[in-house]
C-alpha cells in the first residue's frame, strides 16, 4: 500500500520511450507512488520498472495485465492514477477500463477519434471520475497553440506543419489537430483559394482540418516532436515553432496533471484547460 498522502500511479505503457521518462519522474515525485507497471513487450516482463528506466531499482515489476493492476489500485486508500502512453489501437479500451475500475486516467497516447473521445467522456461523466486527454504534455507546445489562437485574429491564411519520429503511429498528430481546433470557430474560413489547384500526387497539399486549415506531417528518425504553425499575409510570413529536443520536457507536464486529475469529475482534454 502507497501511503496516504500520496497519489498511486500505475503506468501503463511503461517500457516505452515515453513511459520510462514517467517512471524516471515518479522516482522523484515526492506526492506520487508508483504502484503498477505495465508493458506488452514480452522482453521485459518480470524485471524491475526503475532499472529498465535507468533510475534504479524501484521494486515495481513489469506486468503485462492491466485488468489485474487496476484492481491493485482499487485497494489503495487514495484513488489512483494510470498514467497511458500506450498505441492508438488499444488506447480506447484502456482508458474505459480505467474508467469502469474507478481509476482516473492521465492519458498521452493520441489517435482517439472525437467520437471515442466523446463516449468517454460521457462514460466519465457518469462515472464522476476524472480524466484528462492531453496530446502533447508540453507547457511551451500549450504557450504556442495561445498565440496561434490569437494571432488567426488577424491573419486569413495558415498552415501546420508537424514533424515526429518514425515510430509515431498516428498522422497527423494529435497536438497538431487540437492546435487546427483551436483556431478554428473564429467565424472564418481560412486559405481562400486564389486559383484551382490540382495535386499531382495525392496528399501533396497536406490534409484538411476544421475551417480549412491544412496539416502536413513529417515521419523522419532524428525528429522527437516539432511544430510549426505558418501564417501568411501580403509581404509578411509570420512563424511560430515549437521543438521539443528531449522527453524530459514532457515530464512537469505529466506530473502535474495528476496532481490536477485528482479534482475533476469528468473528462477534459487538452494542458490548457489545467494550466
Amino acid at each position: 500500500m502507497s501511503n496516504q498522502s500520496s497519489i498511486p500511479v500505475v503506468v501503463n505503457g511503461a517500457c516505452g520511450k515515453m513511459g520510462r521518462e514517467v517512471i524516471k519522474a515518479l522516482s522523484s515525485a515526492s506526492d506520487m507512488t508508483l504502484i503498477g507497471a505495465i508493458d506488452n513487450n514480452p522482453d521485459y516482463l518480470g524485471q524491475d520498472v526503475g532499472e529498465i528506466a535507468g533510475c534504479g531499482p524501484v521494486e515495481i515489476p513489469v506486468l503485462n495485465d492491466l485488468q489485474a493492476t487496476l484492481v491493485l489500485a482499487t485497494q489503495e486508500k487514495t484513488q489512483g492514477v494510470m498514467v497511458d502512453f500506450t498505441h492508438p489501437s488499444s488506447v480506447y479500451d484502456n482508458v474505459r477500463s480505467a474508467i469502469a475500475y474507478g481509476v482516473r486516467p492521465v492519458v498521452g497516447t493520441t489517435g482517439l477519434s472525437p467520437e471515442e473521445i466523446q463516449e468517454l467522456a460521457e462514460f466519465a461523466e457518469k462515472a464522476s471520475t476524472g480524466c484528462l486527454i492531453i496530446p502533447n504534455f508540453s507547457i511551451g507546445m500549450a504557450l504556442l497553440q495561445q498565440a496561434a489562437v490569437q494571432a488567426s485574429q488577424y491573419f486569413d491564411h495558415v498552415e501546420i506543419i508537424e514533424l515526429h519520429h518514425n515510430q509515431k503511429a498516428d498522422a497527423p498528430s494529435g497536438t497538431a489537430i487540437q492546435t487546427a481546433q483551436q483556431m478554428a470557430g473564429l467565424g472564418k474560413t481560412y486559405n481562400s483559394p486564389l486559383v484551382e489547384e490540382t495535386e499531382k500526387l495525392a496528399g501533396a497539399r497536406g490534409s484538411i482540418a476544421d475551417d480549412n486549415i491544412r496539416i502536413h506531417s513529417v515521419r523522419l528518425p532524428g525528429f522527437i516532436a516539432h511544430e510549426e504553425v505558418i501564417f501568411g499575409s501580403p509581404g509578411q510570413i509570420y512563424t511560430l515553432r515549437h521543438d521539443t529536443t528531449d522527453r524530459s520536457s514532457f515530464m512537469p507536464g505529466v506530473l502535474l496533471a495528476i496532481r490536477k486529475i485528482t479534482q475533476l469529475k469528468s473528462l477534459l482534454y487538452g494542458l490548457e484547460k489545467i494550466l
